[in-house]
């Protein structure tokens, strides 16, 4: 791979970095000292099983956990067949009828109350394993997803027992077992998304994680147990794609929720047709991160780094297409490019590290064969020209220039840390470039008039959509997506909608 400059193409170790004005100054003085964070703090076990009925039980079929930053097995993991999810279902349904759902509200929320804050009470132990398991840096895991987590449990236990007051005219009734699907990018926090408003609803809940990351949803289990949950309330089972097809199918299964790629989305909603069951998807994205020429450059250059290269890309929501009015191309690219250089791509549980490890080694290939893909459609690419670890998976940031709607950058899903650059003159055809995509999930809008902020904001097909600001969340407000991007919501009041049956 090698590095667009403004003349020619230099291989990366020709590439000579410009060095910002403090390192002119003082050189040296200003470069990072290692500062890791120690993984002898957690304790997890060699071999794992399932969490079924409350008690951790043994299984077969056994597959490994790889740290994907150093290649290393963590633990081994059970793969759940149909005779596991059927004693996990068989063991939800006998807690919903004998105790959850009879259960009044306020008992329930003392339960997802207590869980938030084990969460909190745990959060070091749970962001260095996620940060081990996942890839992405301890900074994000440690500021954003256990803390986002434990919010979200802290506040659905708020709503427990306000139920009869959330929808007025209605008569809310939770709707059994719950079968939740969640995905490798973000576990600890996909996992709080489906599980808490599920119980605040008064349902019981069959889970599987990705098979790349299930340690944290393990410990997760721990904490469950810990906390007194009754059993069979919660109950995990590992395993890939046939565990979860098997909770997608099981005839005792009430709801299903799933957060992953759109094509098992549409096989989902295929073996779903026709069924009582009921179904919400959160799926891919392609989302687009607009700047206008009044746009506050510099904090809009913030929320563009922040939009692509948070957790490695690996975001659905991410702002993986800028597109950037014509005017201020030049000068967007050269902000870019020199914040890029700051960036520090690593050992994730090096506490100044900014760009982790890519989660595995398949995801590892499919970017960069979709990054060969731009250069061969005639994109220019610029790659951080940055050294990476001799063991795990690292993919340099990258940006491309010159994109354009057609190429595969523009339209598939990357899931990694690379940026695809579109221009445009009018905001007219900024909304059409915008819209001109199969998904529908997220937007951002950068510019400093609050009338336009909103008028294009209302023209964008996409479900979340940030002002001035990209991928900030909140317990309270609802999350979910168009078109391929899959429907239903997740956070927020929209977010119980899903668990209840209104009468």
């Amino acid at each position: 791979m090698s590095v667009m400059s403004s003349d020619k193409v230099l291989p990366l170790d020709q590439q000579e970095r410009k060095r910002t004005v403090p390192e002119l100054l003082f050189g040296d003085l200003w470069e990072y000292a290692p500062a890791p964070e120690n993984p002898d703090f957690v304790e997890y076990k060699e071999q794992y099983g399932h969490f079924i009925n409350g008690e951790f039980v043994k299984g077969k079929d056994h597959f490994p956990s790889v740290n994907p930053a150093t290649e290393e097995v963590l633990s081994h993991f059970a793969s759940a067949d149909k005779k596991t999810v059927d004693s996990a279902v068989a063991a939800a349904r006998t807690a919903y009828e004998t105790v959850w759902s009879k259960m009044p509200g306020r008992e329930r929320a003392k339960y997802i109350y207590r869980i938030g804050r084990m969460m909190q009470e745990n959060a070091r132990e749970l962001a260095i394993l996620e940060s081990m398991d996942n890839g992405k840096p301890i900074k994000e895991t440690r500021d954003v997803d256990v803390p986002l987590a434990s919010a979200h449990f802290l506040y659905y236990a708020g709503w427990a027992d306000k139920l009869d007051y959330a929808f007025p005219g209605a008569t809310p009734h939770s709707l059994g077992v719950a079968g939740q699907v969640i995905p490798w990018n973000f576990p600890l926090l996909m996992a709080a998304w489906k599980i808490a408003p599920a119980l605040a609803a008064g349902n019981t809940i069959v889970i599987k994680p990705a098979e790349t990351t299930p340690l944290t949803m393990m410990k997760m289990a721990e904490i469950f147990q810990e906390a007194g949950l009754p059993p069979g309330v919660v109950n995990v089972v590992n395993g890939a794609g046939a565990t979860g097809a098997a909770i997608v199918n099981h005839p005792d299964v009430d709801k299903i929720a799933f957060t992953g790629s759109t094509d098992v989305g549409r096989i989902i909603q295929r073996a779903l047709a026709g069924t009582r069951k009921r179904l919400t998807l959160e799926l891919g994205g392609k989302g687009a991160n607009i700047i206008f020429e009044d746009a506050p450059l510099d904090q809009a250059i913030e929320g563009v780094i922040n939009g692509i290269f948070f957790n490695q890309g690996h975001v659905c929501c991410a702002g993986s297409r800028l597109l950037v009015q014509e005017s201020i191309l030049s000068t967007v690219v050269t902000k870019l490019r020199h914040r890029m250089s700051s960036l520090r791509v690593g050992n994730p549980l090096d506490k100044n590290t900014d760009v982790g490890a890519i989660n595995s080694k398949e995801q590892l290939d499919r970017i960069a064969e979709l990054v060969q893909s731009g250069t061969d459609q005639g994109a220019e690419i610029y790659q951080l020209p940055c050294s990476l670890p001799e063991q795990g998976y690292f993919f340099r940031p990258t940006f491309f220039t010159k994109v354009a709607q057609s190429h595969r950058i523009a339209q598939e899903e990357i899931f990694g840390p690379v940026l695809s650059i579109l221009t445009f003159r009018t905001p007219q055809e900024a909304i059409t470039k915008a819209n001109n995509s199969p998904y529908g999930l997220s937007a951002g809008i950068w510019t400093d008039k609050g009338s336009k902020l909103f008028s294009i904001a209302g023209a964008l097909r996409a479900g979340v959509i940030w002002g001035n600001t990209y991928n900030k969340f909140d317990p309270a407000s609802p999350f979910g997506g168009y078109k391929e991007s899959g429907f239903g919501r997740e956070g927020g009041l929209h977010g119980l909608l899903p668990y209840l049956d209104l009468r």
